[in-house]
């Protein structure tokens, strides 16, 4: 998401130099070994070229992590390197997360996938003035998982960036919970007949946040981190906060590509110029769809807890194959209705490989952070995660990674046998 044209211009901050630009050659920390140096030699070489702060990389082979380091700087002011299990503000990475929780509530049979998502959420009015789309009572849990909703943000808009108008529609303050959000969007109009056709839609997974919270009678954070985070042994993601003095220990910082500003939304410096990332967008109201903060090391346990789906400690081998299966009609197929190479899935993005299996993958960008989780069906996991979103001129850092890594990871003669989960998994 990006900042108004109104807040860009008030700052005056575009850049036409890197912002990022240091006399101090990037550190590197955790475990060296010598046949993953390529990896250091990808890393290290990506931050220079593309003037990135700093990320972090974890790979993980047949449920071992077997490389975890961090690479340049969380905050480029106190020169702090970023470490292995450092947490940054993972994106849409988390909605792979809220994914895995829809299904384990389908395999209680709390949800169901073809529920109406409106008998699922709090019977919730749209603004005075506005009407609800009848079309809204079409929409299922299944279609909100494969974003199939009816909502196109290429036609439209999407309302995560609509916080002032949310905010003016209700007479309230911002920021705006994600409550005001589906709201706002009950009054308004679907961009297509739900079902037809795929469109990333981030407010689809606000309404599975919502439908989460009514099916268990708990808060979406709490649930995750208990029937998602905790059978893994993983205990530190949790959802952000927008202002630094807020965020987590081991938390980066994060910087905007081009160092915009905006207005902070949230007290007690409202109305501050901040850097993007530090408040002045509605961060916090991101939550099912983007609002978690990890590490690479627990995203890495996390992915690879599928390498086994008969062995899977989170979901049955069934429900996986469902949560991963083709999508119905234009969603998965070609307008000739040959089957597309690669579709979205319940939370994932999915390539069918001659195995019978797949690679399975998330990417995620907001302003100040870019990141990618991979699952490739070898069994090999990498997760990594960077402190800004894009080049000085604009290119997604994540889209630029996948295909090196990728590459990198040919290159590698012998894996190591360690297993670096017990050292590395943040607590």
């Amino acid at each position: 998401m990006q900042p108004s044209r109104r807040q860009v211009l008030a700052a005056g901050l575009a850049l036409t130099l890197s912002p990022f630009a240091a006399a101090d050659a990037p550190p590197t920390t955790g475990e060296a070994d010598d046949g993953l140096k390529p990896f250091d030699d990808l890393v290290l070489g990506f931050l220079d070229k593309h003037k990135a702060p700093g990320a972090a990389l974890a790979i993980s082979r047949n449920g071992k992590l077997v490389h975890a380091r961090g690479y340049g700087f969380a905050d480029l002011d106190r020169k702090t390197p970023v470490e292995p299990n450092a947490r940054f503000r993972i994106a849409s990475v988390s909605k792979p997360l809220t994914a895995v929780a829809v299904m384990k509530l389908v395999e209680q049979g709390k949800l169901g996938l073809d529920d109406k998502i409106l008998d699922r959420i709090p019977a919730w009015t749209p603004p005075a003035g506005t009407e609800m789309d009848p079309r809204w009572k079409k929409v299922t849990v299944r279609m909100c998982l494969q974003h199939t909703g009816g909502w196109d943000r290429a036609k439209s808009f999407d309302p995560i960036g609509r916080f002032t108008a949310i905010a003016k529609a209700f007479d309230t303050k911002t920021p705006v919970p994600p409550e005001l959000v589906i709201r706002y969007m009950l009054g308004q109009p679907f961009d297509f007949e739900p079902g037809a056709r795929y469109a990333y839609a981030n407010l689809d997974y606000l309404l599975l946040g919502r439908a989460i919270e009514k099916a268990t009678g708990q808060g979406y954070e709490a649930f995750v981190q208990k029937e998602v985070f905790a059978p893994l042994g993983v205990t530190a993601p949790q959802l952000g906060r927008a202002l630094p003095e807020n965020r987590a220990a081991g938390e980066v910082t994060y910087y905007d590509h081009k160092r915009r500003q905006g207005a902070c939304i949230y007290p007690p410096h409202v109305g501050k110029m901040v850097p993007i990332p530090d408040g002045a967008e509605n961060f916090e109201g991101y939550e099912a769809h983007g609002g978690w903060i990890a590490s690479a090391v627990d995203l890495v346990r996390f992915a690879a807890a599928f390498d086994d789906p008969k062995a899977c400690p989170l979901l049955k081998e069934a429900t996986i194959a469902t949560m991963w299966e083709r999508p119905a009609g234009e969603a998965g197929h070609e307008a000739d209705g040959k089957p597309k190479p690669a579709y979205y899935g319940c939370g994932w993005n999915f390539r069918p490989a001659a195995d019978g299996r797949g690679n399975a993958w998330h990417g995620g960008l907001i302003s100040g952070t870019s990141t990618l989780l991979y699952r490739r069906s070898d069994n090999l996991c990498w997760a990594v995660l960077f402190n800004t979103d894009r080049t000085p001129d604009g290119q997604v850092l994540s889209g630029l990674i996948e295909g090196p890594l990728n590459d990198t990871a040919a290159k590698v003669r012998a894996w190591p046998e360690r297993d670096l989960f017990a050292k590395y998994l943040t607590t």
